[in-house]
């Protein structure tokens, strides 16, 4: 009997210092980082701007870091070769997501840009957004709207130009951006320039962004999230439930049509999908999906353009350069056609050099591992947190030289980088299997916009401000806004003629 006690003893010895053998191990194996304060670790290290902070952290503790963010594991890639790991790599075993509380709170388990990339109805979601929105054909078959609308954009401005006014640039691309959008899911327009159920779809769309990202002690202590000390989730409901009453009014007038339709739209497909699929895809399912659309659609785009408008209002030279470009190629007296936007090589360094300074999601979505992984030597343990600064990779001296400065030549000179996921210096649209999948829209339309801004019109900025002295400060979310919109007068150029 006292034999069998200490064997029985001798085995739990031996598994506990092995337990604790694996657990030293394991500690060693995990990325460097700062240390934390009990109980809520590194949270008060993280600030109002996570992306700047990360940056400056990282710069300490190397492109691989660790932090403990409540009970959440948090490690933070701040490299190409690290970003080339996570998302190439290790794609399979790292694009998990990471189910933040505001998205819990609403549609966590029937949103495309939620669901594990493992689901059933992930792919789904992702078949139709591809076949049916961005394919090379559908993308060509909605040409003609992007450029009516881009056109009522020019003509909105031509008017404010008449009275000498200034112009808010990310509203009026917005609108543009928010018709084009409604366009393809509803075949109807949801903005006007002068109307104030746009801006309350704007501020909607802004606060949605801003909340999903704003810090959140939900996020690193889960089991109080019911409590909403921050008020985050009560926020996130009355931002998307205005939304959410927006589709269901379009759903319930289709359901109510007693006639064929002449053409159809995104939303007449989906409704076949529920009429096929019966109790499998629901309606409901139907408003989150055109939910997901509707953010990357909207937001994106016009603040992409706002920032695009910022740099060049900031650096004359390289507006006048682009400007002068497009009248080489569209005519003093031509209009801005989608057609041109290949033969503008420096617009689209522009383009990129925005993207580059101003990532539309500087942390891009949170990623999780699925299970444990080794990026560049270092454990990424099962369920923790995978954030890629694309912020602070589009910012780092080690790549880019003058990396503060914006500097579209940089893009004209030497090898070519792709934004399609394959070049991990520039990542504005993520990649592998969570790439943005409406990154191709989405450069059509900032390029067409912004092409047609500066062809149709001389710009300056209001009330005498310097370009040195442009207020060029940023508010964090799940999108990168200017914290103070950027106001620009526009000036008919001379020389052209008719706009239209």
């Amino acid at each position: 009997m006292e034999a069998a006690l200490f064997l029985i003893f001798c085995f739990l010895l031996s598994f506990i210092l092995l337990a604790a053998v694996r657990s030293k191990r394991r500690s060693t194996l995990l990325p460097p980082g700062p240390p934390g304060w009990p109980i809520i670790g590194n949270i008060l290290q993280i600030g109002k701007a996570p992306h700047r902070s990360l940056a400056d952290l990282s710069r300490i503790y190397g492109p691989v870091m660790s932090l403990r963010l409540g009970s959440l594991t948090t490690v933070i890639i701040s490299s190409p070769e690290a970003a080339r790991e996570v998302l190439k790599t290790h794609d399979q075993v790292l694009s998990g997501r990471i189910i933040l509380d505001p998205i819990q709170s609403i549609h966590q388990d029937v949103s495309m840009a939620w669901l594990p990339s493992t689901s059933p109805r992930w792919r789904l979601w992702r078949k139709i957004s591809a076949t049916q929105m961005f394919s090379p054909q559908c993308l060509d078959a909605t040409k003609t709207v992007r450029m009516k609308k881009v056109n009522e954009l020019v003509t909105f401005i031509s008017e404010i130009c008449e009275r000498g006014e200034s112009i808010n640039i990310a509203r009026a691309s917005f609108v543009t951006s928010l018709n084009l959008i409604s366009n393809t899911l509803f075949s109807t327009d949801l903005g006007s320039y002068d109307s104030k159920i746009s801006m309350e779809l704007q501020e909607s769309v802004v606060r949605i962004m801003e909340t999903i990202g704003k810090p959140n002690l939900a996020n690193y202590f889960p089991l109080i999230g019911f409590l909403d000390l921050q008020g985050i989730r009560k926020e996130m409901k009355v931002c998307s439930d205005v939304l959410f009453q927006v589709f269901q009014g379009f759903i319930d007038a289709r359901n109510n049509e007693k006639t064929t339709r002449n053409e159809s739209d995104l939303l007449d497909s989906l409704m076949d999908l529920v009429k096929e699929n019966g109790p499998e895809l629901k309606v409901n399912e139907i408003k989150h999906f055109i939910f997901d659309l509707f953010l990357a659609g909207t937001d994106t785009n016009s603040t992409t353009v706002e920032w695009a408008m910022a740099e060049l209002l900031r650096n004359p030279k390289t507006m006048a350069k682009a400007q002068a470009e497009m009248d080489d190629v569209v005519g003093l007296n031509g209009v801005v056609q989608e057609s041109h936007i290949s033969d503008l090589p420096y617009l689209q360094a522009l383009v990129k050099e925005t993207l580059r300074l101003h990532p539309p999601g500087p942390l891009l979505g949170p990623h999780k591992a699925e299970s444990n992984a080794e990026i560049l030597g270092f454990l990424v343990p099962k369920n923790a947190q995978v954030l890629v600064n694309a912020w602070a990779i589009g910012r780092d001296s080690g790549i880019w030289e003058n990396a503060e400065q914006f500097e579209p030549e940089r893009f004209l000179v030497g090898r070519e980088i792709d934004l399609k996921g394959r070049d991990f210096e520039l990542i504005p649209f993520g990649a592998g299997r969570r790439i943005c999948p409406g990154m191709s829209l989405a450069m059509k339309t900032v390029s067409l916009i912004l092409a047609s801004l500066l062809h149709s019109f001389q710009w300056k900025l209001q009330n005498g401000v310097l370009p040195e002295d442009l207020d060029m400060d940023e508010s964090f979310g799940l999108s990168l806004h200017k914290a103070n919109p950027l106001y620009a007068v526009p000036v008919l150029k001379p020389a052209n003629g008719s706009l239209l």
